[in-house]
């Protein structure tokens, strides 16, 4: 994998905007990466000025989606 280019993933993350198992086959059959490894290129992606010029709104909903996600996880291991 060279690289995936930010407007590129971002288009993607549009047209799938939840997860499920054919998300996971279009993830490897249009980028050659993993899942895991995509959102860990989306995560990175999401913090950079590219990303919030070219789709703003995009962008801030899947920072509050990420954002929501890691404070239950952090709320769950507290317990």
């Amino acid at each position: 994998m060279a690289s995936i280019d930010a407007k590129e993933l971002l288009d993607f993350e549009e047209h799938w905007p939840r997860w499920s198992g054919r998300k996971d086959e279009a993830i490897r059959a249009r980028f050659g990466v993993s899942s895991a490894r995509y959102f860990q290129v989306l995560g990175r992606v999401l913090e950079t000025v590219e990303a919030l010029e070219a789709r703003p709104m995009l962008t801030h909903r899947l920072r509050r989606r990420r954002d929501a996600a890691a404070a239950e996880q952090r709320r769950r291991h507290a317990s």
